[in-house]
C-alpha cells in the first residue's frame, strides 16, 4: 500500500490539513462552497447549530446543522487554481487515513455546491438570474495535469469550441466537462436555468475586459455568445466551475456550481448591490443540497 510522502500530503502539527487547517472530522459530507471568507459566515446564519470555525487565508470553514442536516461551508477564494487546492484537501480528508498517509480502503463521496456570482452572456440570462452550469468550459487548464481527464471530457463539444470560437490562444485549450447529473437534478427547479458556463483563468482579459492591455483576440467574447452546438448556448463566465465539476468527477464527488448573475455582459451594465439575489439563493442551495 502506497504511503502518501509529507511533501505531498502537508499535515499541520495539529493533524490539520495545510492549507485549511481543518482536521477529517470536522468535515461533513455536504459542502457549500463560496468564493469570499465573509460569505462562510452569511452561510452559517442560517445554521440551526455550529460546532467548528477555522480560518487560514483566503479559506473560512464553518461546520454546523441546517435543519438537521450536517453542512460545512467553506470559502475557496478566486481562480480554478484555489479550487486546486480546496478539492484536493477536501477529499484528502474525507479519503486518507492522516496517521498512515494511505488511501482508506472504503470511499466516502462528498457532495459539493458552489454558490457564486457571474456574468451574462445572453439575453435570456439577465441581471439577477440564477445559472446552474450543466456543462462548464474550462479556459484554465487544471484538469489537463491529472490523468485520464479524457474520460470526464466531453471532447466533441471542445472540437466545436475550437471550430466556431477560431481559437487564436496559441498553447492553451479549451475543455469541456459535465456536473454530476443527479446534483443538478437534485438543486435545480424552474427558479435556476441550466447552462454552460465558462471558467475563465482571469477577470480581465480572459474573460474579454480590455483597460490598457489589447487582447489576443477582441472578437472571442462575440464568438462566444453566439456559439450553438445543438442548440447549447453559453450562458455565462465565472472563475471556479471548470476545475470543480472536473476535479470532482475524476476523484468520484458529486459537484456542481450555481451563480447569481450580477453582470449583463451583453448590455454592459453591472449590478454591484447583488446581497438580496444572493442571499435568496443560499437558501435555496441549503434546503436542496
Amino acid at each position: 500500500m502506497r504511503i502518501i510522502p509529507e511533501s505531498e500530503l502537508v499535515i499541520n502539527a495539529d493533524g490539520s490539513a495545510f492549507h485549511l487547517h481543518l482536521k477529517p472530522e470536522q468535515l461533513a459530507d455536504r459542502i457549500v462552497l463560496v468564493g469570499d471568507p465573509s460569505r462562510v459566515t452569511t452561510v452559517a446564519s442560517y445554521f440551526d447549530s455550529k460546532e467548528c470555525e477555522v480560518s487560514s487565508r483566503e479559506f473560512h470553514t464553518i461546520t454546523g446543522t441546517y435543519k438537521g442536516k450536517r453542512i460545512t461551508v467553506v470559502s475557496h477564494g478566486i481562480g480554478t487554481d484555489n479550487i486546486d487546492i480546496v478539492l484536493n484537501e477536501l477529499d484528502a480528508l474525507a479519503n486518507i487515513d492522516f496517521a498512515t498517509r494511505t488511501v482508506k480502503p472504503q470511499f466516502r463521496q462528498l457532495t459539493l455546491v458552489r454558490v457564486g456570482t457571474s456574468g451574462g452572456l445572453q439575453p435570456f440570462t439577465p441581471v439577477g438570474t440564477y445559472v446552474a452550469a450543466e456543462k462548464s468550459i474550462g479556459f484554465d487548464g487544471v484538469l489537463y495535469f491529472y490523468a485520464n481527464s479524457g474520460k470526464v471530457r466531453d471532447k466533441e463539444y471542445e472540437e466545436e469550441l475550437i471550430k466556431q470560437l477560431d481559437w487564436k490562444l496559441t498553447g492553451l485549450f479549451p475543455y469541456v466537462v459535465s456536473a454530476d447529473h443527479s446534483l443538478i437534478e437534485q438543486i435545480t427547479r424552474d427558479d435556476i436555468i441550466r447552462g454552460v458556463t465558462i471558467a475563465a483563468n482571469g477577470f480581465y482579459g480572459p474573460q474579454g475586459r480590455e483597460l490598457r492591455l489589447p487582447l489576443t483576440d477582441p472578437e472571442l467574447n462575440r464568438k462566444i455568445e453566439a456559439f450553438d452546438y445543438n442548440g447549447s448556448r453559453i450562458t455565462n463566465f465565472e472563475m471556479e466551475s471548470s476545475s470543480l465539476a472536473g476535479l470532482s468527477a475524476l476523484m468520484g464527488h458529486r459537484a456542481m456550481t450555481v451563480c447569481c448573475i450580477i453582470a449583463g455582459r451583453v448590455n454592459k451594465n453591472m449590478n454591484t448591490e447583488y446581497k438580496g439575489s444572493i442571499l435568496n439563493l443560499i437558501e435555496t442551495v441549503l434546503d436542496r443540497i
